[in-house]
Parts: structure tokens; C-alpha cells; sequence
């Protein structure tokens, strides 16, 4: 069993209070879930309301799948232009 996953953090442009910030991010959760089957949460910087900590992780029996699975992702969110990933990081397991 291999695991992938990965934590970043993002910034968000467009939010101006909490409630624009939650939007914008349940929007990419909800989007990242459906789309890539992933497990994935809000992990911290719950009261800042510009930048956000996310993880999500995959399970996988193939190390390589595991690593598209987290650049997909990883990419998806990067093509998002609410936001920008400060930075990341990824660990295979």
C-alpha cells in the first residue's frame, strides 16, 4: 500500500472577510474531491482570511500513480486563478 500525500498553503486573492475565504475554499475541496477521489481538509489558518493550510492524501498500490495523482492535483489547483500556492509539500509513503 502506497500513500501520497501532500500539504499546502495557498493564498487567496479575491477574499476580502471569512466568508469570501470559505467560499473560494470549499469550492476547491469540493471540486479536488469529486474530480481526483481524494481525501482532503482545511488544516489550518481557520481565522486568517488571505491564506489557507489544505492536505489531502491518496492511497494507491503504485508509488508513480501515487506521484501523478499528487501533480495532478497539485496542478488543478495551480490553475485555479482565485488563488496561488505559496508552497507544498509532498511525501510518498
Amino acid at each position: 500500500m502506497i500513500i501520497g500525500s501532500c500539504i499546502f498553503k495557498i493564498i487567496i486573492y479575491e477574499s476580502n472577510s471569512l466568508k469570501d475565504k470559505r467560499h473560494v475554499v470549499k469550492s476547491i475541496i469540493g471540486k479536488i474531491q469529486t474530480r481526483f477521489n481524494v481525501s482532503i481538509a482545511e488544516l489550518d489558518l481557520n481565522d486568517s482570511w488571505q491564506t489557507s493550510l489544505i492536505g489531502f492524501a491518496c492511497v494507491t498500490n503504485n508509488t508513480s500513480h501515487a506521484n501523478k495523482i499528487v501533480s495532478n492535483v497539485l496542478k488543478f489547483i495551480d490553475g485555479d486563478s482565485r488563488v496561488e500556492i505559496i508552497n507544498y509539500n509532498i511525501e510518498i509513503l
